[in-house]
């Protein structure tokens, strides 16, 4: 595909994404009318959407233009990265932020509703292209049992490790504004990043592997810098009433940080191996 046409492509996304989000949070205004006392509302709000949406379509055109997959498959995998990791973070919002006056459920479905309307656009944008690339490497079934427990065990741990690290480091920042949350006991905390957050992002780290389709470096530095893109800079680059800019900011270096470590650790983990590896696993299934 010329570059040209991608860019095309890429833009065309990133107008009908903003269009979708938009006509998405006026649904869920007259649906779910609010009943909170809402903060002052963030300035210039629609240019940090239209900046956060160019980050998230770029990152997923990545994803859209090297995956092999085509039709429902490709849009409903791109749109659904996105979606998953709005709302893990939103699970852990409402254990951290208990005392803050957001209205999850309306986030949570506006989420929703936006990512369904984006499946036919990546669909009819990307999902239709006739330059399929060969089939891409398949980072679970080309390994036995044994090592898909063990690695998906280690990559559950180093999340936890790599959030915990990172958490310690800025907790002198930020304890005086969580000082005034009721934050969760260690056991809860634990369990959410355990059995909630690790394992989700530990999928979806292996959905980027399987739709990038790189050697293992390589593929790992880019399942580190997709999933950053995804999970850290779109999600904390806009301004909120709820976080004050210097937290905000604190846990943007916090999570961009630990997020790509853990992404390339996911994506060495699990990638791909040596061509003459890859050979002898073809010859014995």
């Amino acid at each position: 595909m010329r570059f040209s046409n991608v860019i095309l492509r890429v833009l065309s996304v990133f107008v009908a994404v903003s269009v979708v989000q938009i006509f998405a949070g006026a649904f869920v205004a007259l649906l779910l009318p609010s009943k909170a006392v809402m903060p002052n509302v963030v300035q210039h709000i629609l240019e940090w959407m239209f900046l956060t949406n160019a980050v998230t379509v770029g990152a997923s055109s990545i994803l859209a233009l090297r995956t092999e997959w085509r039709g429902f498959a490709l849009g409903a995998a791109v749109a659904a990265i996105p979606l998953v990791i709005a709302l893990v973070n939103g699970i852990e919002g409402v254990f951290f932020l208990s005392n803050s006056p957001i209205e999850w459920p309306r986030i949570f479905v506006q989420a929703a509703i936006a990512a369904t309307l984006s499946i036919p656009v990546w669909m009819l944008l990307f999902g239709r292209r006739a330059d399929v690339p060969q089939e891409h490497y398949h980072p679970i079934a080309s390994k036995s049992r044994g090592e898909r427990a063990w690695k998906f065990v280690v990559s559950d741990l180093s999340y936890t490790l790599l959030y915990l690290a990172a958490g310690m480091i800025i907790f002198p920042y930020v304890k005086d504004f969580y000082a005034t949350q009721r934050l969760p006991s260690l056991p809860t905390f634990l369990g959410l990043e355990l059995l909630v957050r690790g394992p989700v992002f530990v999928v979806l780290c292996l959905m980027l592997v399987r739709m990038l389709g790189m050697p293992r470096l390589t593929g790992a530095l880019a399942v580190g810098a997709v999933f950053t893109l995804l999970s850290g800079v779109a999600p904390l680059l806009m301004p909120n009433p709820y976080f004050p800019d210097s937290i905000r900011w604190i846990h943007f270096c916090e999570v961009t940080s630990s997020n790509f470590v853990f992404g390339a650790i996911v994506g060495w983990l699990w990638g791909q191996p040596k061509l003459a590896q890859v050979q002898a696993l073809r010859q014995a299934a």
